[in-house]
Order: C-alpha cells, then structure tokens, then sequence
C-alpha cells in the first residue's frame, strides 16, 4: 500500500512538472513539454508561444491557475517551443534558415495526436491558424490571442525598418507584446520581460524567429476560405494587435466565432487576466462538446444575474456569438450574434 502510495504521489508531481520531450522531426529538433495521461479519446490541447517567449514564459501563469486545473485534468495538455526558443537551446549559425514552424508541427502531429485544440498567442496565433487552414482534420477548437493573419503593409514595413536602426531587438518585441499603457508604465511585468530577452543566451535564434513572423504571409481568410472548426478570439483592449484581431472577426463564420474583448488585460490577457480568460475558456470547451458537466462559477454567475456589472454586450454592431452558459454536451443554442467586452 505504501509503495503504491508513494507511486502515485510521484507519477502526480511528474505530471505537474511535465514531461520535457525533444522531438526529431524531419525539419529539425522540437522541444515539447507534455502534461496529462494521454487521453486518446478527447483531442489534446497544444500551445504555441509568442516570439521573444518560450511556452514556460507565455503559458504558465495561465495553465497553473487554480481553476485552470478542472481543465487540464481531463486533456492531455501540449506546450510547445518553437525551434531554437527554448530554454538551453542551441545557437544558430550566422545565415541559418529558420524552418516553417507549421511544417513541424505537421510532421510532429503525424504521429503524436490524433486532433488538437490549439491556444496560440501572437506569431504562435499566426502559426496555428496557418497549420490549421492546411489540416482543418487535425484541428478540433482553436483559441487566437492577439492574432493577425495579415502579411505587413507598406507602412508597417517602413516602420519596421526604421525601428531596426533605432531601437534594440528587446525593445521592438516589447512593443509587440505589450500596450503602449503598459511600455509607458513600465511596469514589473514590462521590466521582466525586458531584462528575459535581454539576457537571452540564445538571443540570435529570438532575432531569427522575429524575422520570420516579421515576414509572414497572408493567409487570405475570408468566408469562403476559412476555418472549418470553433474559434475564440481573444483581445485585450488597447492591445496592439487588437485592430487585427476586430478584422479578422470580420472575416470568420459567426455562428462558429467567439470574440473576447478584455478590458484591463495589456498585450498579453493569459499573464493579467487568467481568471477571466480561464472561464471563457471553458465555456468554449463545453460548446466543443466536452466537460459537460462542469460547473461555471464566476464567469456564469456574472453572466446570469447582470450583463452590466462586470460584462457589456454589442448590440447590432458586433457580429460574432457569446459563448454559451446553456450547452450542454456540445449543443449551442442558437442565440444572437454578440461580442463578449469582458472588464476587470
């Protein structure tokens, strides 16, 4: 009994930590860090970072949350580097081409995981929405926080360039992650973050990675070529990416769009706000069918007794649907089009 005792508590803790992977890929190495028991019936959740982040970096303070773990107990959850980003990573030689990091994914996915739902920040968001325009099979759910599926503009180019000469590789990515707000109060959170990508031993392969999602292409979603699964944008307001994500709202089947507008949250909704950003997650995996009978607490609480103490609903200027308190077993009743403004 003892010994069982102690087998459980160890096989607990190690899945707590995670199990750290490095994948060999036929585009290069893939460090993944893999938490769950491998539930091959319900689809896995993987993670895709931002640039100048690695999954620890973006995901942590979000999946660790406390209510985050009536979730993560039922799914087999993914967090995945990007290559050359993570931790103790090796550095790239001058002149290395940095890998599609959609073409690893597919070659990693082949033989890992049946389906995904997939919760991308950033050029992770890109990364993820182009892996599932190409594989809509593989893909059950997928959650874009600050995502722009648009190749830069003209002027988004100019000021980029101008940017390179005058401001360092960490105060660029600053600037992308974060609110104008959050980089003029510099706050902790700011400081942090700074001094991470500052520091970074493998700063050439951050630099690589920017690049790469600096020269992004368009992915041309519109309503005929678009996402064939659930989807949950997630914004915060005055976040810098937060016109991109309204356009891409525009462009997505409303029936089977969420929209999360958070208010108080900066650039990066999954480090401030992981509450709220929690509940509306699990409102969007009860809509996919799964978790049932879980129970919603403040988020459905909230929404129950007054939309207009903690959430304000567009009326005819929004056009994508609330996430439902009323599913039950996947079933979304069918409600009017609303974008869901959450303030903390």
């Amino acid at each position: 009994d003892c010994f069982m005792q102690d087998a459980e508590i160890a096989a607990r803790i190690l899945l707590d930590q995670g199990q750290e992977h490095c994948v060999e890929t036929s585009h290069g190495v893939l460090h993944v860090t893999v938490h769950g028991a491998g539930n091959v019936r319900r689809p896995a959740i993987l993670t895709f970072h931002d640039v100048g982040m690695d999954s620890k970096s973006c995901f942590s303070t979000l999946f660790k949350f406390e209510e985050m773990q009536e979730i993560v107990k039922n799914f087999t959850v993914v967090h995945v580097d990007a290559p050359g980003q993570e931790d103790g990573a090796a550095i790239y030689p001058a002149g290395y081409l940095l890998c599609p990091c959609d073409s690893v994914l597919i070659t990693f996915l082949s033989f890992s995981f049946r389906t995904i739902i997939g919760v991308g920040v950033g050029a992770g968001a890109y990364i993820l929405s182009k892996f599932t325009l190409t594989n809509p099979e593989a893909v059950e759910g997928l959650v874009l926080i600050n995502v722009d599926t648009n190749a830069r503009g003209w002027m988004d180019w100019a000021a980029q360039k101008l940017s390179n000469l005058t401001s360092s590789l960490s105060d660029q990515i600053l600037s992308h992650l974060f609110s104008q707000e959050e980089m003029s109060a510099n706050t902790e959170l700011i400081q942090t973050h700074k001094e991470r990508i500052a520091k970074a031993p493998n700063l050439i392969n951050i630099e690589l990675f920017w690049k790469s999602y600096q020269g992004r292409r368009d992915l041309n979603i519109e309503r005929n070529n678009t996402f064939k699964c659930p989807v949950m944008l997630v914004v915060g307001d005055q976040a810098p990416y937060e016109e991109a994500a309204v356009e891409c709202n525009s462009k997505l089947d409303p029936t089977t769009t969420s929209f999360l507008k958070m208010a108080d949250a900066g650039g990066m909704p999954q480090l401030t706000q992981p509450s709220k950003l929690t509940e509306a997650f699990k409102y969007f995996i009860q809509g996919m069918g799964y978790m049932a009978s879980s129970c919603m607490t403040r988020l459905s609480r909230s929404r129950t007794t007054s939309l207009s103490s903690s959430y304000s609903m567009e009326g005819s200027r929004s056009r994508s649907r609330t996430l439902s308190q009323g599913s039950q077993g996947g079933q979304l009743p069918p409600s009017p089009s609303h974008t869901m403004e959450v303030s903390c």
